[in-house]
Order: structure tokens, then sequence, then C-alpha cells
């Protein structure tokens, strides 16, 4: 049975930019993934898996599935402290997204973990 192709206007783009990778997620306003792409999908290995410019390109990526769909606007969710966050945010931009809002869900730790033992010399 075939699938009939989406129509939407507006949707939500998720951004995880961790150390290691930068993983988007474009889904529609209730939170159902409509396409996504990440650095390492795109064929980045390693350390340039890392870069700012993997992080636009796999935003690129995402952005133009999402745009194939209908969706020109668009609210970011920004979670992470890896270097992709400016970049891919920039990519949406230039891409001609129109972001209404940006949010950063980046968890803050009340207390942090247990710190390792003293060492002994």
């Amino acid at each position: 049975m075939a699938r009939k192709k989406r129509k939407l206007s507006s949707g939500q783009v998720h951004v995880r930019a961790t150390f290691n990778n930068t993983i988007i997620t474009v889904t529609d306003d209730h939170g159902n993934t409509v396409c996504w792409s990440s650095a390492g999908s795109l064929g980045f290995d390693g350390s340039r898996r890392s870069t700012p410019f993997a992080a636009r390109l796999a935003t690129e990526e995402a952005v133009k599935m999402a745009m194939g769909m209908g969706i020109r606007e668009i609210d970011a969710f920004i979670n992470g402290p890896g270097p992709g966050r400016e970049a891919s945010l920039r990519a949406m931009e230039s891409m001609g997204l129109k972001i209404l809002s940006i949010t950063d869900v980046t968890s803050v730790p009340h207390n942090g973990c247990r710190p390792p033992k003293k060492r002994r010399i």
C-alpha cells in the first residue's frame, strides 16, 4: 500500500549537537518525525563529523527533504554543547526557512555527577 505524501506548512527542527556528531530531526507540530539527517549519515568520519561544516551540510539535507513536504516556517529546538549549534541555525536561515522561535533545551545538571575519588600517591 503506497503512502500518500505529507503536506505540512510548519514544523519543528530539533538539533542535537554533541561533541562527536550533529543530528537534525524535522518533526510536525505534534512531534512526529518527518525526516532527519546527521553528519555521520552523510559520510563524515571521526573528527570531521564534529565540525560546523558537517553540521551545516546535514542541516541542508534535512531542510531540503522538509521543504519538499511543504514546510516553510519552523520552531527550532537546540540541544547540546557541540560546534554544530550556530552552523545549523545559519544553514536553516540561508535555505529560506522562516524561524519563528529558537529554544535551547539543553539539560543542566542540578548538582552534576559524583566526582572521582581523590588520588592517592
